[in-house]
């Protein structure tokens, strides 16, 4: 089996063109997945217009918004789309300086940062209803002095997106994004974070300093008992039931799950909440920590994509033995009509440590590749999963990738690319700040979607 000819890889006339091997969009049947777009004309960093401007007149982070949305607009329609009719869920990411390993290490996940001039961008290029959203502050990005970058999915069909409003008793979202979206089969819930959006900020009912978490989410800092991370998670699963049945689905209908936890050591906290949820048959779930949320004092924001429950679509749970167990309580993979949603990829084994050989020798520090050995490692099990679920392992159509430390991203990419002779996924890479990830010793997380061709 090769790279199915339903792929194809979108280079749209007029903007910069990437320097990694990667394509700026890829359209695999009626999705359309497009690669993180940064502020840079990939040849100065920052365009020259941005740079060169008088500071005084104008907000970086709103140019830096307004140039990448414009270059995201003219993918889409070069794919035979709109970004505004189109768009079914986005995601943003912030540079954050003051997230640092201390501060996650302390329990501060505030970002520090002010995004209304990107929402201000945004808005003149995608109108209600907006797509599902995701914002989350992180610590870098892979060009100089960027501050932004922004993936979107779109659904190129001819259904009609309804955006669901907030549903009667929960709280009303800030950013103006939609709570949920359905298209067709398909419903794609914002990331929820475990805010009441009250702004109360820290009056009577709270305790300690000021805090924006709902009051259900709270914990006495006073008091020795008590779960963060497990309340917060149980009331952001809450919003999301809701939410779900408010757009005609139901959380045993999940496809795939997206969760940002705030700090590693939330992991296990949040899993066992997580298996309340779903008890059998939980759906693809990608999990990457040392996030920062939009919610002060959030620890975790979880976002899903559904079927409709009047959907004939079946979810279909994937799993090989030629590839290692879940690293929790997840499947391999899920099949869901055309697309194959993979769980957290990590260069873990079957008992979730970091697998044999994936690290550097503590005698010979400076001998090896770990990045480029762990990717080569985890395409392997991607490849045998993609297999196993009727497809191969280069209709991969979008990759989301996390780093520790940028130094290691060259070899990595390198090893990846290799993997591709075709159609280069769309790809977003993130940098993470350097500490130890839910796996110990892991360099790089993948998120991965691939497409299915019908049999």
């Amino acid at each position: 089996m090769t790279q199915s000819t339903d792929i194809q890889a979108i280079w749209p006339e007029g903007t910069p063109k990437p320097l990694m091997p990667y394509s700026p969009a890829v359209r695999a049947g009626d999705w359309l997945f497009v690669s993180g777009h940064l502020a840079s004309d990939y040849e100065h960093g920052l365009p020259p217009e941005i740079t060169e401007g008088n500071p005084r007149l104008s907000n970086k982070l709103g140019q830096e918004s307004h140039y990448l949305l414009r270059n995201m607009a003219r993918t889409v329609e070069a794919a035979g789309g709109d970004i505004d009719r189109d768009s079914m869920r986005i995601f943003q990411w912030f540079v954050a300086p003051e997230l640092t390993l201390e501060a996650y290490d302390a329990g501060r996940t505030w970002p520090g940062i002010q995004i209304t001039p990107y929402l201000e961008a945004r808005n003149e290029y995608v109108t209600e209803p907006r797509p599902a959203s995701t914002a989350m502050a992180i610590a870098g990005l892979l060009v100089a002095d960027t501050t932004v970058e922004v993936d979107i999915i779109c659904r190129l069909d001819d259904a009609d997106s309804v955006g669901i409003p907030v549903p009667e008793g929960l709280p009303a979202p800030l950013g103006g994004y939609s709570p949920a979206i359905v298209r067709g089969d398909y419903v794609f819930l914002s990331g929820e974070i475990p805010t009441d959006f009250t702004g109360d900020f820290g009056r009577a009912e709270t305790y300690g300093p000021p805090s924006a978490l709902a009051v259900e989410t709270r914990v006495n800092p006073n008091i020795w008992y008590g779960s963060a991370i497990e309340k917060q998670t149980e009331y952001v699963m809450w919003k999301l039931s809701k939410i779900a049945e408010a757009a005609g689905s139901s959380l045993e209908r999940t496809i795939k799950a997206d969760v940002y936890l705030a700090h590693p050591s939330d992991f296990e906290g949040f899993e066992k909440v997580w298996k309340k949820w779903f008890p059998e048959n939980p759906p693809a779930r990608f999990v990457a920590p040392y996030m920062g949320y939009g919610g002060r004092d959030s620890r975790v924001e979880i976002a899903l994509q559904l079927l409709t429950n009047e959907s004939s679509l079946t979810i279909e749970t994937v799993h090989t033995p030629n590839a290692p167990s879940p690293l929790g309580h997840e499947p391999q993979a899920v099949k869901c009509g055309d697309l194959l949603y993979f769980s957290t990829q990590m260069a873990f084994d079957d008992s979730g440590q970091l697998a044999a050989g994936m690290a550097r020798n503590p005698a010979f520090p400076y001998y090896g590749s770990p990045a480029k050995d762990q990717v080569h490692y985890m395409m392997t099990n991607v490849a045998a999963i993609a297999e196993t679920a009727g497809t191969d392992v280069e209709n991969i159509v979008r990759r989301l990738c996390f780093h520790d430390d940028f130094a290691y991203f060259q070899e990595a990419i390198d090893e990846w690319a290799g993997w591709f002779p075709g159609v280069k996924p769309a790809s977003s890479t993130i940098g993470l700040v350097d500490g130890e990830m839910i796996v110990p010793g892991a360099k790089v997380i993948l998120d991965l979607i691939a497409y299915v061709p019908a049999s």
